[in-house]
């Protein structure tokens, strides 16, 4: 395993993460044991998981990844081998079984301390702002379009001040940011700034080689203002693993299941998948570790989150670690991505 550290911090965590949403859906809680016992004994240090979790949220399901976490910690004591993550779900019309305060202080209070309690442990290392509460182009929508009717208020500095105090009560160690956009990291970073405020240390971003807006604006705040991403869906939903247009996914492989993810397997998306696959066979490597090799070269990624919902999918997204790309072959990358950028945006 590789390890860096999270930006501005001491924090040592492994270059793979190992990613929880299935875990309570797709998953069973002893096939989420049998995966965290996997990827600690290869090195992975550092789990992400949200309130959020499974997916799709269900109020049938709420939590109950995060209970999973909990009762493995409690069955193994491995609590101190881990970083772990975790994320206070935003406002929205599939989350309303959650709360509907947003990011208020009585809200990130209650998020906070009901994470600990399923998760069974006294602290996080990292929490995160599952998506910003105002109006933006999140979750697939390539463009922004200003919306007259959104009635939120610029509150950064308020959520910062709240998620110090909590830092200040030892509950959390770290924060960061998920699903955002250049101006408002920005805001969170010159807020922090001005105000002698904690720090947005890493923002968790979907990224893969069908999904690459991050490197545009986002890219070089990272840059400059040393703040790591977190790469979500890496593998695009399982695609770039080649088992759709290979014909071999099963039934219950996750764009069988979720239809709302169909950018992942639009027209683009299937051409593209396409071409990349012929470009990990002309080198030969599969697609998988191609697709994820690819992610963990970027020098703006502190960490690329892995999910599988098997073991051997798993020990397949580990081993991409060992995998490093030629120039020619991110020379072919980049080709396809120049005729067919961001098919899964």
């Amino acid at each position: 395993m590789k390890y860096t550290t999270l930006p501005n911090t001491d924090i040592k965590v492994s270059k793979i993460c190992l990613g929880t949403m299935t875990w309570g859906n797709q998953n069973t809680q002893d096939e989420g044991f049998s995966q965290m016992d996997f990827a600690l004994d290869k090195g992975v240090n550092f789990f992400d998981t949200a309130e959020l979790y499974p997916v799709p949220a269900k109020k049938e399901t709420y939590a109950e990844t995060e209970r999973i976490i909990g009762n493995w910690f409690a069955k193994t004591g491995n609590r101190d081998k881990v970083i772990l993550g975790s994320k206070i779900a935003g406002t929205g019309d599939y989350t309303a079984h959650i709360r509907t305060n947003g990011f208020t202080k009585d809200a990130l209070n209650d998020a906070v301390n009901d994470s600990l309690k399923r998760l069974k442990t006294d602290y996080l290392d990292l929490y995160q702002l599952h998506w910003p509460e105002r109006d933006t182009n999140t979750f697939g929508k390539r463009d922004y379009n200003y919306n007259s009717k959104d009635k939120w208020e610029d509150n950064f500095n308020e959520i910062l001040h709240n998620l110090d105090d909590i830092i200040k009560s030892g509950k959390i160690r770290q924060i960061g940011i998920s699903n955002e956009k250049a101006w408002g990291t920005m805001r969170y970073l010159e807020e922090s700034r001005q105000h002698n405020l904690p720090k947005m240390i890493t923002i968790q971003n979907a990224y893969s080689l069908l999904c690459r807006p991050f490197e545009g604006d986002l890219a070089e705040v990272a840059h400059r203002e040393n703040i790591g991403l977190l790469a979500y869906s890496p593998m695009a939903f399982g695609v770039l693993s080649g088992k759709y247009i290979n014909g071999t996914a099963a039934k219950d492989a996750r764009l069988n299941v979720y239809s709302h993810f169909s950018r992942y397997n639009s027209a683009n998306a299937t051409e593209a998948t396409k071409r990349y696959l012929k470009i990990a066979e002309d080198n030969d490597m599969s697609l998988a570790q191609m697709s994820l090799a690819f992610v963990n070269e970027r020098p703006f990624v502190t960490s690329n989150i892995i999910g599988a919902t098997n073991l051997q999918q798993l020990e397949e997204n580990i081993d991409s670690i060992n995998v490093s790309l030629s120039e020619d072959v991110m020379k072919a990358i980049n080709a396809v991505h120049a005729e067919i950028p961001n098919p899964a945006t």
